[in-house]
C-alpha cells in the first residue's frame, strides 16, 4: 500500500456524501485487493489489461465462506508510487463492496492477504461525518485517467508522500483514500492533475491496512503490496 497529494491555495466547494441524510443506509464496506506479485513499471504492460476474472471469482468465495456477499465487484487500473524504486509502478486490481460487518471484513481481508501473497490489504468501512470513528476519508472524481494520476504523482511529491498512489475505474473515475486530515492535499491534487472536485463524490470512514497476521493504520502500500 502506499500514499497520496499537495497544498492548495484556493478554498473549493465540494459534495461531501456520507449516508446520513433521512436514514439513507450507508454504503457497503469495501475491500481493495489484487493477486499481484509483480513490480511493473512499464504502463503497457499486458499484463495490466488482465480482467482478474478467476481472483474475482476467488474473493467473492472467501467473502461467501466469511457469512457475506459480494454486491458489486470493480475492476481498477492502480497507479503506485514506490520510493524504493523512486518511480510509479502500476498494476491491476479490484474494489469489492461487501456485506460483512467489522470483523468478518478484517478476517477476509487478512485471508486474502495470505491467500494471494499480499503483504497487506485495503479495507474501507463508510461512517457517518460526525462520528468519532472516522479516520479516513474517499474521494470519488470521474473523468480522471491512469495517466493523469501517474503524470500527477510523478510532478507533485507531497502527493506521493500523502496519498502515494490511487485507483482509476474503466470509466475514467478516480477513487483516492487518504487520512481524513489529508483532504486538503487530496483536493488540491484533483484539481491540478484536471479534475472537478466541484463534482466530486467524498465520503468519510475508516481504513484499515490488513495483514495475513495483523492490521495496521500505517501505510505499506495504497491497494496491496507484493510480499514476493
Amino acid at each position: 500500500m502506499r500514499k497520496l497529494l499537495v497544498a492548495v491555495t484556493s478554498v473549493l466547494a465540494i459534495t461531501v456524501s456520507t449516508g446520513t441524510a433521512a436514514g439513507a443506509p450507508l454504503p457497503c464496506p469495501e475491500i481493495f485487493a489484487t493477486n499481484n506479485t509483480a513490480i511493473i513499471t512499464d504502463p503497457n504492460d499486458p499484463r495490466l489489461q488482465d480482467r482478474l476474472v478467476g481472483f474475482d471469482r476467488e474473493v467473492r468465495g472467501i467473502v461467501l465462506a466469511n457469512g457475506g456477499l459480494t454486491t458489486r465487484s470493480t475492476l481498477l487500473d492502480g497507479v503506485f508510487w514506490s520510493s524504493s524504486l523512486n518511480r510509479t509502478t502500476f498494476e491491476r486490481s479490484r474494489k469489492f463492496d461487501v456485506t460483512l460487518d467489522e470483523e468478518s471484513l478484517r478476517h477476509t481481508a487478512s485471508t486474502i492477504s495470505k491467500q494471494f501473497r499480499q503483504e497487506s490489504v485495503l479495507t474501507f468501512r463508510f461512517l457517518p461525518a460526525n462520528s468519532p470513528k472516522v479516520d479516513a476519508v474517499q474521494v470519488e472524481v470521474g473523468g480522471v485517467t491512469a495517466q493523469q494520476v501517474r503524470d500527477g504523482l510523478l510532478k507533485d511529491a507531497v502527493a506521493r508522500e500523502k496519498l502515494g498512489g490511487g485507483s482509476v475505474t474503466l470509466q475514467h473515475k478516480a477513487i483516492l483514500i487518504a487520512d481524513v486530515n489529508d483532504l486538503p492535499t487530496v483536493r488540491a491534487f484533483v484539481t491540478n492533475i484536471g479534475g472537478d472536485m466541484g463534482k466530486a463524490k467524498v465520503r468519510k470512514g475508516v481504513w484499515e491496512f490488513v495483514s495475513a497476521n495483523e492490521t495496521s493504520r500505517e501505510t505499506p502500500l495504497w491497494i496491496g503490496q507484493n510480499a514476493a
